[in-house]
């Protein structure tokens, strides 16, 4: 069967089926992959020593393989000093943030003066991150985004302000921070420090493609990634790896030089329509017999 009729039968995973892990939201993010996470390290021969993730972002692959034990230990690596301060927070101050989210007052006025200062702390920046995501279009940190107008039913910035599940999910990666390491930092350079650990397996999520920005805003400040060097640090990885893209003719052709594996599975974008992303291994035959048995059903 040909890649484009998998796509055309296999099932789209509906997010609301799984655990809501992460604080963040925006459009790159991967909640809809998680069941295919669990297929690819459940396909592994021995449970993984240490899962490294390095652009993080939300984070969700990381949270979910620490909270379900799917690897023994998981590293957030992540560029982006917002982001990289929420992170922080969460793992050495989480009571501090999950509090000052529930106490915060959400207006416009507050949103603008909060937002309008320069963070004295890390975890103040952690917390303007949070606010800033969760009343921004998009969930878009970048330059240039603004709050939302209208959002859901005409909640405007309160549509995605949710204080109480934010905190419960803030002290809920708390508790399992023994699993978790961060390190804020450029995550090619951490693929090749850690290329020739055979324990070790990557999660890799760029968050540009070789062919272009990403459908939808981003989350990301950072926009500059030699995508070429990465597929070249991958491709000495002696673990396992699981690399995501969108499916664009030039990262067709990376992946054919360096000898990856490519499959298309079926995702829903934020708005509910029907996309399809690339998933890239060095074996894929875990997922090909997955996408089997969904159609066959």
């Amino acid at each position: 069967m040909s890649q484009a009729s998998l796509f055309t039968d296999q099932r789209i995973v509906n997010v609301a089926s799984v655990p809501q892990r992460s604080p963040f939201r925006y459009a790159g993010g991967k909640t809809w992959l998680v069941p295919r996470i669990r297929q690819w390290l459940g396909s592994l021969s021995v449970k993984p020593t240490e899962l490294i993730e390095p652009f993080a972002g939300g984070g969700i692959v990381s949270l979910t393989v620490a909270g379900e034990g799917l690897a023994e230990h998981v590293t957030m690596v992540e560029l982006d000093e917002q982001v990289a301060a929420v992170w922080k927070t969460i793992l050495e101050d989480a009571e501090w943030l999950a509090e000052k989210i529930v106490t915060f007052q959400l207006t416009y006025e507050s949103l603008t003066e909060t937002l309008s200062r320069k963070p004295r702390s890390i975890r103040e920046r952690a917390f303007q991150t949070v606010l800033k995501n969760r009343t921004y279009r998009g969930g878009i940190l970048a330059a240039g985004s603004a709050p939302l107008k209208y959002g859901e039913n005409g909640k405007g910035i309160s549509s995605r302000w949710y204080p109480e599940t934010l905190k419960n999910r803030i002290l809920e990666i708390s508790a399992i921070r023994q699993r978790i390491s961060f390190i804020e930092g450029d995550g090619l350079e951490v693929i090749k420090q850690n290329a020739n650990c055979d324990d070790t397996v990557f999660f890799i999520d760029p968050p540009y493609t070789a062919g272009g920005k990403r459908a939808g805003s981003r989350l990301y400040t950072h926009s500059d990634l030699d995508h070429e060097e990465l597929f070249r640090a991958t491709s000495i990885i002696k673990g396992d790896f699981l690399m995501t893209y969108d499916a664009t003719d030039d990262v067709r052709a990376l992946a054919r030089r360096f000898r990856f594996e490519t499959e298309l599975v079926a995702m829903k974008n934020t708005h509910h329509a029907a996309m399809k992303e690339l998933l890239i291994g060095r074996n894929l035959d875990w997922v090909r017999l997955h996408l089997k048995g969904e159609n066959a059903s």
